[in-house]
């Protein structure tokens, strides 16, 4: 059941290549009692404990010099309610196969990312989003939560049950305990159309209000070094189904948006003075293009070109105004910055450290291509975003600490206290906690 780590193989790393990890040993437990002796054990052995997904976060959250917990085989669906619409799927399984499993029953989550390699429990416990007016994070349309705790007890939480567990433990950052399943809200599947067009950059901000009240999902991507932007609206429709055609599709989101913006990246990796020459190209690249299908095709698209990526949640009211700071420090910086910038909206939900808890918010994401330094520009944004009491995403690049969090979070200590009481000796205590949470 566990392997212990040595040598080359013994080392663990993330997918954007910034964090890796060596831990003392890694644990594949195949049943949730396996996954509790696990904890047990490692608590015999004076030994901390991680879980880890399929690393799609920039920060160390995952990372532990002690047992690894690997979630591969805790996969699958439990159990689906038809009367109730939910669905209770075990931890390690990937978003990706969750949605082709719904979608073959003839259901659907509301709302999802933008990617969906992640493993569920990791995707809802770093606060995973995807652009809603109305409809929110994944870990909002949380029913229902089984985690294994540090004294290798199993609890489960919900509304009903446990309730000031439940509002903390949707995105619970693994500092409360290891998630074993999920029971996710669904609904029958639908037909989304999107609509997606290039606008001038000073157009979107002058219309972000109407931008954003007009479509149940809006979201756009500036390219830096232009005045240019590409917009993506996702509205309910009636049908028909009109996907993409096979071909434009590969045109469109493999040879254009992965492999021409991979040679893209690399050249200007090489020659950071083509970079703005390179934007100019790119954000004229993508045509206007509409298309309907069922929701995980029309919200998620492959991302194979490799990077690394700091998100800011900010007022939704002040998102205008952080964007304007943020283009006009790029323009007077002298940075090269060939990754567009990625802007996207939730509603206020009720999730104790949710990006989104307690006010309407939007994200701004600045990415760089992987192997290009980024501390520089990632410095300034930053500078700019916690200006408006930003709130980082917790698997993103960032440097808070508690003592910001305790700030930008108004229910931060009622989290804290339930990990003092679910976690009294931090068993599932690392580096990345004990900096963002405290000690």
């Amino acid at each position: 059941m566990s392997s212990t780590a040595n040598g080359k193989n013994g080392t663990w790393r993330n997918w954007g290549g910034n964090v890796s990890a060596r831990p003392a040993r890694e644990v594949t437990p195949a049943s949730v009692d396996e996954l509790a002796a696990a904890v047990r054990r490692a608590a015999e052995d004076g030994l901390k404990v991680k879980a880890v997904g399929s690393g799609h976060s920039f920060t160390s959250i995952a990372t532990t010099d002690g047992v690894l917990i690997r979630p591969q085989l805790l996969t699958g669906i439990r159990d689906i309610d038809r009367e109730a619409m939910t669905v209770t799927v075990e931890s390690g399984t990937p978003l990706k196969r969750l949605n082709v499993a719904l979608a073959r029953e003839g259901l659907s989550l509301t709302n999802m990312g933008d990617i969906m390699e992640q493993t569920v429990s990791g995707a809802t416990s770093t606060g995973t989003h995807g652009t809603g007016r109305d409809s929110a994070s994944i870990a909002a349309q949380i029913k229902g939560l089984e985690l294994v705790t540090a004294d290798g007890s199993v609890l489960t939480c919900s509304e009903k049950e446990n309730p000031e567990v439940f509002a903390a433990a949707r995105i619970g950052l693994g500092a409360l305990g290891i998630v074993t399943a999920i029971t996710f809200a669904v609904e029958p599947v639908f037909l989304l159309t999107a609509r997606e067009e290039p606008m001038p950059f000073d157009r979107v901000l002058s219309d972000f209000e109407e931008l954003w009240a007009e479509n149940e999902h809006f979201e756009f991507y500036w390219f830096p070094h232009t005045g240019s932007t590409n917009t993506k609206r996702n509205n309910r429709s009636a049908g028909p189904e009109r996907p993409v055609p096979q071909l434009q599709s590969w045109f469109e989101d493999e040879f254009l948006s992965n492999g021409v913006f991979q040679v893209a990246n690399w050249v200007g990796r090489a020659v950071p003075a083509t970079v703005p020459a390179i934007a100019q190209i790119s954000s004229k690249a993508l045509s206007a293009r509409t298309y309907t299908d069922i929701p995980y095709k029309v919200f998620t698209s492959p991302r194979r070109v490799r990077f690394v990526e700091m998100e800011y949640a900010v007022p939704r009211a002040a998102v205008v105004e952080t964007l304007r700071e943020l283009k006009t420090m790029v323009d007077r910086s002298g940075l090269k910055v060939s990754f567009p910038v990625e802007v996207r909206t939730a509603p206020a939900d009720d999730i104790t450290l949710s990006t989104a808890s307690g006010r309407d918010t939007a994200y701004i994401a600045v990415h760089m291509f992987q192997g290009t330094p980024y501390q520089r520009y990632f410095t300034m944004a930053e500078r700019i975003f916690t200006a408006h009491e930003g709130r980082p995403h917790w698997g993103k690049v960032h440097t808070r600490d508690a003592e910001y969090f305790s700030r930008v979070y108004p229910r931060f200590a009622e989290f804290t206290e339930l990990r003092d009481r679910l976690d009294p000796d931090r068993r599932f205590q690392n580096d990345y906690l004990r900096r963002v949470l405290g000690a």
